[in-house]
């Protein structure tokens, strides 16, 4: 039976439009790393994509490179060990801490790493709470971006590209780091993980750390 945060998240997301099934040893290589809320989740749904791939749950082990790249010389690789739980269709990556939960944020795209700077400095103590908390208090317009006249780009990539493959992603080409325009004219439907790692090679990313919320 669903929780009251993921049945908000499924209400506001809509049911899964790809999913995969996860495997018992993929569950037990997380277990006592993530939260078993988190594990319990991928039992009963599996790694999905919510709204035609606008939200992506998935394999932290697919990202551990990607990640490992993205937080190299920042002082977050110090910090906390941090995992990908879920990443949206542009390929903003939310990351969990297994000492600080969900206080951590990559948008490759704009080549910014968030964080809340008061979840980074605490370590929690119910990681079931806060991930439950982390999909009820996921939106719609958290996930999609904006172009340069303020409108929403998600549904018009994909009525132009049409549906994202759970490899793929909506990626600016040129990139914006290199003077590119957050524009629909701009995006390409792109390999994920080779997008995301050209994207970490151009340029060294900000960091953010503000006392508002991360997104």
């Amino acid at each position: 039976m669903r929780d009251e945060d993921f049945e908000g998240f499924i209400e506001d997301f809509g049911e899964a439009t790809h999913r995969s099934a996860v495997s018992a040893p993929d569950i037990a290589a997380w277990r006592e790393v993530l939260p078993d809320q988190l594990l319990k989740y991928w039992e009963e749904e599996g790694w999905c994509g919510y709204a035609d791939g606008l939200i992506w749950t998935v394999n932290p082990s697919d990202f551990e490179d990607i990640k490992n790249e993205w937080l190299k010389d920042t002082p977050l690789e110090q910090l906390d060990k941090f995992h990908v739980i879920a990443r949206t269709a542009f390929g903003k990556m939310f990351l969990w801490g297994e000492k600080t939960g969900n206080s951590v944020v990559i948008s490759p795209y704009t080549n910014v790493i968030s964080g809340l700077e008061k979840n980074l400095r605490r370590e929690i103590d119910d990681p079931d709470f806060y991930i439950r908390t982390f999909f009820g208090f996921l939106t719609k317009n958290r996930c999609d971006v904006k172009d340069e006249g303020g409108r929403k780009l998600f549904d018009r990539a994909l009525e132009k590209l049409g549906p994202l493959r759970s490899d793929e992603l909506f990626g600016f080409e040129p990139a914006i780091v290199l003077g590119g325009r957050i524009d629909l004219n701009n995006i390409q439907k792109l390999n994920a993980d080779v997008h995301l790692t050209i994207l970490r090679q151009l340029d060294s990313p900000e960091l953010s750390f503000s006392s508002a919320d991360i997104g």
